[in-house]
């Protein structure tokens, strides 16, 4: 009997053993393990994308005042002109002939005119003589009167033979205005980017002027029209830094600085953005007008800067969730949960303790601290790891424990039957 009783003894004693065993290991394993990533000091640049066209600073387009027929072209797509260059004609044979018909009528009525003036010296003459005779008494007052007014009616004829004139001339100014319009010239130092109609083509200028040829003035110095969201548009100034990409050299960066903010809004689909203009050297001519730019608009910028990963900043252990919750509930506050304001967390002496920081500009990547009681190579929490396993080659449940591991639910009570 009292062998029994130190047997069973025993049994319980290593029951025990193990249970505290199992307990504090399983205490242990869910003790969390927390990521870390290190304080360090570099460059932070806050940044805005967006895309746009490449186009040429400066475009004109060449058209024609003149209805006609194309007679000859002398610019193709890619030629480069000169400002007053002949690019095109239309067959002027129409225009010369209204030149030659104002012509002749400006000669006829200075025909006209010189008769005018004959008929004019003549009523002159007759009208002196009929003063004559008149103070002499040999001729009646009518016909003084009568002298007169032919003499008037001359002098006025004269006047209106000379607005004939001036009015015929203007006539055959048109006509030869119209006749130089039907040599098209270029009206700027450039290069042809687009020629849009060919010889024997017939041209219509009724409404307005048909396009013939697209100019762009210089294509080594070119512009990215971006569009931006109305969120980050705030953040955009002239002078600017700004990379871009364009598909054309994937493995390319070109740079620019941003020029002009336009204040006209784009609505599209109920979303607004504003054209922004960038500048943009093209001296190799690599650049094309209408390529698709991937444009990045340096904002803000900090050198050498104490920097955090923006997962520490977001990141909030449990305890000190659950501690704010339990204050909350309590109606106190408490001093890790209830602190207002950015931070991040540290461990110190295997707890984590919490760091107000003051945060600048932000990369997307890392943030700017600006003030804190961080320094470089310290190590913040950014995050948990899942609970740590039980040791390798260590069963998972206790054979001494009526249903296996603690808190075991009724899966593991299934499990066990």
């Amino acid at each position: 009997m009292k062998r029994s009783f130190w047997v069973v003894a025993a049994v319980i004693s290593v029951a025990v053993i193990a249970a505290i065993y199992y307990y504090k290991r399983d205490v242990k394993a869910e003790a969390p393990a927390f990521t870390t990533a290190e304080v360090s000091r570099g460059n932070v640049i806050s940044t805005v994308e967006a895309t746009g066209t490449l186009e040429a600073v400066t475009t004109v387009q060449v058209g024609s005042q003149l209805s006609g027929t194309i007679s000859a072209l002398h610019a193709d797509f890619n030629s480069k002109v000169k400002n007053g260059q002949v690019i095109a004609e239309l067959d002027s044979s129409l225009f010369q002939t209204q030149v030659e018909q104002a012509r002749a009528t400006v000669a006829r009525l200075q025909a006209d005119h010189d008769r005018a003036k004959v008929q004019a010296l003549d009523a002159d003459t007759k009208l002196k003589r009929a003063h004559e005779l008149f103070d002499r008494q040999l001729i009646p007052m009518t016909d003084l009167e009568t002298a007169e007014s032919t003499a008037r009616s001359a002098d006025a004829a004269v006047k209106g033979a000379e607005a004939e004139i001036v009015q015929a001339k203007a006539s055959l100014n048109q006509a030869q205005v119209n006749l130089s319009h039907t040599i098209i010239k270029a009206p700027i130092d450039g290069v042809v980017i687009a020629r849009n109609v060919d010889v024997g083509q017939t041209v219509a200028s009724s409404l307005q002027a048909p396009t013939l040829f697209i100019l762009a003035r210089d294509l080594t110095e070119m512009q990215v029209n971006a569009s931006v969201d109305e969120s980050d548009i705030g953040e955009i100034a002239p002078q600017q830094n700004v990379r871009f990409r364009v598909d054309a050299y994937p493995n390319e960066t070109f740079t620019g600085k941003v020029k002009q903010v336009r204040l006209q809004p784009v609505v599209q689909q109920n979303v607004v953005s504003y054209v922004t203009v960038i500048d943009v050297p093209n001296r190799e001519l690599k650049l094309k007008p209408g390529m698709t730019a991937a444009v990045t608009i340096e904002t803000a910028r900090a050198d050498d800067a104490l920097k955090v990963p923006n997962a520490a900043l977001r990141f909030t252990p449990q305890s000190a969730s659950n501690g704010a919750r339990t204050a909350q509930a309590n109606g106190r506050g408490s001093k890790s949960g209830t602190d207002k304001g950015a931070a991040v967390w540290v461990l110190v002496q295997d707890r984590p303790t919490r760091v107000p920081v003051s945060p600048g500009i932000s990369d997307g990547r890392d943030t700017v601290i600006l003030d804190g009681d961080l320094t470089p190579g310290a190590a913040v929490l950014t995050g948990t790891t899942s609970t740590a396993a039980p040791a390798t080659g260590a069963p998972a449940t206790s054979p001494l424990l009526p249903f296996g591991r603690r808190g075991g639910g009724a899966g593991n009570r299934g499990g066990g039957r």
